[in-house]
């Protein structure tokens, strides 16, 4: 279960869909019974959690319908970038069927070694366009033949990375599919891939304490 910090106070915690009824029954444990409102709880001692459905999930107005709807299989795409490398795969439930891991150089952004500023900025973005090229050459190998069958797109890493690689015309169909939510993983390797399909599948949860 991942837990990062919410903007405006708060935590966003990400559970499996197996484990919601579980975890529910530790948030009444841990705060006192709690009351249903659409898709928060409250809890007596004031702490409240409200639930979001996964990437790719059908619409929820209950708890119940939530869970159910999380649980169902669905295909996913993932797409992971930062700087040079990028992880693009395809997720049916918790397996990763397809996957295809690349890297490209791309220089830092402190020059060295007496190279003048313009032309060490010339080179990086070159590398970078050429990188998010690779990427995207991928991306439409694996993704584009699965656009129809896929219920959503999750991504992660750098933003501008995955950005400028979705930017390619030809893969306007898949970005259409692109959730809001960025997976904050590290360089994109097959492992770091096989982790972010757990994430992607998993119900993200705000909890704020009294």
């Amino acid at each position: 279960m991942g837990e990062r910090a919410a903007a405006g106070g708060g935590k966003w915690v990400d559970v499996a869909p197996e484990r919601l009824p579980r975890w529910l029954e530790n948030f009444a444990t841990r705060h006192g019974a709690y009351t249903e409102e659409g898709l928060t709880l409250t809890a007596a001692d004031g702490a409240s959690a409200t639930l979001h459905a996964p990437p790719g999930a059908g619409p929820a107005a209950t708890v119940a319908e939530l869970i159910s709807e999380a649980r169902k299989p669905r295909r996913l795409g993932l797409l992971l970038a930062r700087k040079g490398a990028v992880a693009v795969g395809v997720a049916d439930g918790e397996k990763l069927i397809s996957s295809k891991v690349d890297t490209h150089y791309v220089q830092g952004r402190t020059a060295a070694g007496g190279w003048s500023q313009q032309r060490f900025a010339r080179r990086r973005d070159n590398q970078a366009k050429a990188a998010a090229a690779d990427g995207a050459g991928i991306v439409g190998r694996l993704l584009l033949p699965e656009v129809r069958t896929m219920a959503a797109l999750v991504t992660g890493g750098d933003r501008t990375a995955v950005d400028a690689i979705l930017a390619a015309p030809q893969l306007a169909a898949v970005a259409a599919l692109r959730t809001g939510r960025l997976l904050d993983v590290p360089e994109p390797r097959h492992a770091v891939l096989v982790t972010a399909v757990a994430a992607a599948r998993a119900v993200p949860i705000l909890i704020r304490e009294p």
